[in-house]
């Protein structure tokens, strides 16, 4: 393994915020970690970092400093991945981020194939809710599920996604089956904070509703969990919930209407010249998996 620089050192822990995430993902000890960043703040005659039992963050100067050097270092990495004489092989560490549910029922699943094609690979995957920058923060790569927005990312789509309107049975039952967008007003309608209001697709084209409910959450397992346990009717991907659906436990509500076609299970990382080995095979075995998945149509 090569020798990190004190630069690249400090950017992994003001990315991670963490000397132990920072040092495990290096391959260093944490001793060795803050040794290296304690050379550095001596070094520059500047403090970097405020540490405490529980994080570390840059300081003003620290945070400046940052995101200065944080593209001299990705540079650097790209380089050196460019030049490698095992540039086509999967290794090193590889920093993933991905939504819960997503995440928990479509990839960690698959990951015991995929260290088997990639044994030299380490995966840093993060489950969350929460679209944080992945420039930012270093991910490698971000699994976005939805409609993407423009940015300066590069996105490869991996499936496409089907989003109904769904709820159990028994809510049906006792509220009433609605026929139309309107009796969704007197109906409990469960979404997300980021997910309202729904974008749907129907007859005569694209329409929004506005979900209202008791319910407020960020969370998309919130969400999944309170629509199958009755509690009203959610906007539902089918790679979320086919199983649920298959066995009748959830009902469709209002067939005709469905999410945005250009809805998609996307690869999404930064655009460079050149793609490292890790990312590239991450992406293939993703997309070989999804092709012979039927989660994505049923519903």
């Amino acid at each position: 393994m090569r020798d990190q620089s004190d630069l690249e050192i400090f950017a992994r822990v003001v990315r991670t915020g963490s000397l132990t995430q920072a040092g495990s993902e290096l391959g260093l000890s944490v001793a060795v970690v803050s040794k290296r960043l304690k050379r550095l703040e001596e070094r520059l005659a500047v403090r970097l970092l405020h540490r405490t039992t529980r994080r570390v963050a840059p300081t003003d100067i620290g945070a400046a400093f940052f995101e200065r050097i944080a593209p001299i270092v990705d540079a650097i990495a790209e380089a050196e991945s460019l030049v490698s004489q095992n540039a086509t092989r999967a290794r090193g560490t590889l920093r993933v981020t991905a939504p819960s549910s997503f995440g928990r029922l479509h990839i960690v699943p698959h990951l015991r194939a995929f260290f088997a094609l990639h044994p030299d690979l380490v995966l840093n995957l993060e489950l969350s809710d929460d679209f944080e920058s992945i420039v930012e923060r270093g991910y490698d790569l971000a699994i976005r599920v939805g409609a993407l927005e423009s940015s300066g990312l590069t996105a490869v789509r991996l499936a496409p996604v089907r989003r109904v309107l769904c709820a159990r049975p028994g809510y049906l039952d006792a509220a009433g089956r609605p026929q139309s967008l309107d009796d969704l007003r007197g109906h409990v309608c469960l979404a997300t904070e980021n997910q309202n209001p729904w974008r749907l697709v129907g007859p005569e084209g694209p329409c929004t509703v506005s979900a209202s409910g008791p319910l407020r959450t960020h969370s998309n397992e919130v969400v999944r969990e309170a629509v199958i346990g009755g509690l009203g009717i959610a906007l539902r991907s089918t790679w979320d919930v086919h199983a649920e659906l298959r066995d009748g436990l959830l009902e469709v509500v209002l067939p005709a209407y469905t999410a945005a076609a250009s809805a998609g299970i996307f690869a999404v990382y930064p655009s460079r010249a050149f793609v490292p080995a890790k990312t590239r095979a991450f992406i293939a075995f993703l997309k070989q998996t999804y092709r012979s998945s039927s989660a994505w149509a049923e519903g």
